[in-house]
């Protein structure tokens, strides 16, 4: 048989290369998929305004409630490194096909849930599909685009990685303040059920190879999902429980600790490991994840901090706590076409650095916070913000994973977005953990000056509003009145520790390198 002539029985007469698409075929490839992250990424936040109104429509307590949260946290962060293993073995058409699908029908369950142990299995199969949709973006974004149509198609990522997990909470509080919590699971039917049939239409840039499945790393799964699993239920839990005085939380640690250690070694001396480490031997890489891992500390934790502060502090329902941190989103989203302008003429780098910088003056900003603080003295940290979120993200992606070949796109990117939510995780845990312990010695240190020799004190007591309430009650004011300007300076200490975070990545931001785009096609990209 002629060998130039000869066609492999097994190659896919439908398969399409991304060099012989239309732009306008790839753009609405892309948009597709963008949606299907959206509604992924959107709803780990949701529910966070809502988990009190879940819980009583399913009878169920705090304790519970908050494992509607965290039981989806849990599955997303132990699929999301797997996802470019899975797009190899089922091609990325399909596995964003089932994964949206899944999603939807997952989401479905939830809406329909009877009690809050079926609520909790749902949001873990809810989290465990919708995850993979999340990395397969990146990799197709960067198959798809090449040049400046790659910058703006990093925006676009960058965009929705940050804005989807800001607007989370609004949305949810205004879609529950106006309707019920049914209708956070209800709204992701349309795009799911979209998702799911424009992708496998529209997208047709490899073809599956079962065979991967023979010399799969599973016992290096098993050990990436109890290392990822048992760390996530660690730092959701460890604030509330008191760390590792809690015997589970001290034996989900320990858990971690020794699965991470083994996973590591298994990825390495694998010759087909599930998640590829060996790409942080790449600088840019190594760099990027970190930045990466950065700015999920600061997008989380943010998105945490804020609306408990004005939930603690300020006594905001949902909806209003929705409206005063809406402002971060607008900006993100103006700040959109001066980023697409800029990244075509300007070094990305520096874009990264004024965005980091950006976020850093942002964190200063909030920092002397005081009690009366609303919507109007928010605005400025937050725009900073917003604006600091659109031109640090994208440029990350696109310095970290545009030099990479596709076939080790499609294992790094995993590895990439697992450092953001690991970043959001340990980020709200630390916030957590300085809320509860500075809380208390802020409290301490103000109490210690609230003695019958304080002529404010007294004066406070002997006030006609303290004559009514009794001495007791009176007492009972001046303790009120000290919890929440202890609880305003304890805010004040997290925003500034997130803060010296980014002058140190902002710091670093010269140890990137220009990025060149890979030398030749993937093996694996026809």
């Amino acid at each position: 048989m002629n060998a130039i002539t000869a066609q492999p029985l097994h190659t896919p007469l439908q398969l399409t290369l991304p060099a012989d698409m239309s732009m306008t075929a790839k753009m609405f490839a892309f948009a597709s998929m963008c949606v299907g992250m959206f509604i992924a990424l959107i709803d780990i936040q949701i529910v966070s305004a809502s988990l009190r109104e879940i819980g009583g429509g399913l009878s169920a307590g705090a304790d519970e409630a908050v494992w509607v949260q965290t039981s989806y946290l849990i599955a997303e962060i132990i699929v999301i490194p797997l996802s470019g293993w899975l797009s190899r073995v089922m091609s990325t058409r399909w596995l964003f096909c089932i994964s949206a699908a899944g999603f939807t029908l997952a989401s479905l369950l939830c809406a329909v849930a009877w009690n809050i142990q079926s609520m909790i299995l749902f949001r873990a199969l809810q989290g465990f599909l919708g995850g993979s949709m999340i990395p397969l973006v990146f990799t197709t974004a960067f198959a798809f685009f090449s040049g400046s149509q790659r910058v703006i198609a990093a925006a676009t990522i960058g965009a929705i990685a940050s804005l989807s997990p800001t607007l989370g909470p609004s949305v949810g509080g205004w879609i529950t303040d106006n309707y019920s919590w049914h209708w956070l699971f209800f709204i992701n039917v349309v795009p799911g059920l979209f998702v799911t049939l424009a992708v496998p239409a529209l997208v047709k840039i490899d073809r599956p190879d079962w065979s991967l499945l023979r010399n799969a790393d599973y016992l290096g799964m098993a050990l990436m999902a109890l290392f990822l699993g048992c760390l996530e239920y660690t730092l959701e839990e460890g604030p509330r429980l008191d760390w590792l005085s809690d015997p589970v939380i001290f034996t989900t640690a320990w858990i971690s600790a020794i699965a991470s250690v083994l996973f590591v070694w298994r990825s390495l001396a694998y010759a087909h490991p599930v998640v590829d480490l060996r790409a942080l031997k790449d600088r840019n890489f190594a760099l990027g994840c970190f930045f990466s891992f950065i700015t999920g500390v600061g997008i989380f934790a943010t998105i945490y901090l804020t609306p408990v502060f004005l939930g603690r502090v300020q006594g905001y329902s949902a909806l209003q706590i929705g409206k005063a941190v809406f402002s971060t989103g607008v900006f993100q989203i103006l700040s959109i076409p001066l980023y697409a302008f800029c990244a075509n003429r300007i070094d990305l780098r520096w874009l990264m650095m004024f965005g980091l910088a950006c976020f850093t003056l942002s964190m200063w900003q909030f920092s002397p916070i005081t009690h009366d603080w609303s919507g109007a003295e928010l605005l400025l940290p937050q725009a900073l913000r917003g604006i600091g979120q659109q031109f640090a993200v994208p440029p990350i992606v696109t310095l970290t994973l545009g030099g990479l070949a596709m076939e080790r796109l499609r294992l790094a990117s995993g590895l990439f977005n697992l450092m953001r939510n690991l970043g959001g995780a340990i980020g709200i845990a630390v916030c957590a953990t300085i809320l509860n312990d500075r809380t208390n010695l802020h409290f301490y240190r103000l109490a210690e000056h609230l003695t019958r020799s304080n002529d404010a004190t007294n004066a406070l007591l002997q006030s006609p509003n303290a004559q009514l309430l009794g001495e007791a009650g009176a007492l009972r004011q001046l303790w009120n009145l000290t919890y929440r300007e202890a609880l305003t300076l304890t805010f004040s200490d997290t925003f500034l520790a997130i803060m010296v975070c980014f002058i140190i990545a902002t710091a670093m931001v010269p140890l990137m390198r220009k990025i060149a785009p890979p030398k030749a096609p993937s093996a694996d990209a026809h």
